[in-house]
C-alpha cells in the first residue's frame, strides 16, 4: 500500500473531506477532474459518477481511461435535462438519477476508493430528479477515510453546511457572450 494513503495503519488515519465545487461559473467538473489527476499521482483510487452528462461525448470519457486503474468513471445520466435536444421525460432521467444515488451509494462504501467524485449531483437535486436527503445520506455514512467532491451548480444550503470546502465557482466573462460556441477540450 502506498505511503501517503490514508488507510495506511502505519499512519495516523485521516478524515475525509467533503468537498463542493458549485457556481454559476466554469470550472466545476475541471476543478474535481484536476483534483483526481493530482490523487492519481500518489496511486489513490478515484470513482467518478456522472449524474447529468452521460449520453454526450466529452473529452474526460476518453482520458479517464489514461488514468486507470487508479481513475474509474461511471457515465449514469442520459445528458442535460431539458434543454437542446433533450427529448426524455422527466421521469427517465428521475429514474436514472436514482440508479446513480445507489450506485454512488455502492461506490462510497466498498471501501475500493479513496476519492468519490458526483458529478453534477446538483443539479440532480436542483432539478428535482433526487432528493437532498440523498444526497445528505451518502455524507454522513461514507467511510471515514473516503474524501467525497460534489460538482454542479445550485448547491443545496443542507449541504454546504456540511461540507468541509466549498468553492463557488463566480462566472465573470465567457466566450459565449461573443457568440462564440463550445470548444472541444475546452468546455467538453
Amino acid at each position: 500500500m502506498n505511503v501517503f494513503s490514508k488507510r495506511n495503519e502505519e499512519s495516523i488515519m485521516v478524515n475525509g473531506l467533503t468537498i463542493i465545487y458549485t457556481g454559476k461559473g466554469k470550472g466545476k467538473t475541471t476543478a474535481a477532474l484536476g483534483l483526481a489527476l493530482r490523487a492519481s499521482g500518489y496511486e489513490e483510487k478515484i470513482c467518478m459518477i456522472q449524474f447529468i452528462k452521460g449520453s454526450w461525448h466529452y473529452g474526460e470519457m476518453d482520458s479517464s481511461k489514461k488514468l486507470e486503474p487508479n481513475f474509474e468513471m461511471v457515465a449514469v445520466g442520459k445528458g442535460f435535462v431539458g434543454i437542446i435536444d433533450d427529448k426524455s421525460p422527466k421521469e427517465d432521467h428521475e429514474k436514472i438519477a436514482k440508479e446513480a444515488i445507489k450506485i454512488s451509494n455502492e461506490k462510497i462504501q466498498s471501501e475500493k476508493y479513496d476519492i468519490v467524485i458526483l458529478d453534477e449531483i446538483n443539479y440532480a437535486v436542483n432539478l428535482g430528479l433526487i432528493d437532498v436527503k440523498d444526497v445528505i445520506n451518502l455524507i454522513k455514512n461514507k467511510p471515514k477515510f473516503v474524501d467525497l467532491v460534489l460538482t454542479g451548480n445550485y448547491a443545496k444550503e443542507e449541504i454546504i453546511e456540511i461540507a468541509d470546502l466549498v468553492t463557488e465557482m463566480k462566472e465573470i466573462k465567457h466566450p459565449f457572450q461573443k457568440g462564440i460556441k463550445a470548444k472541444k477540450g475546452i468546455d467538453f
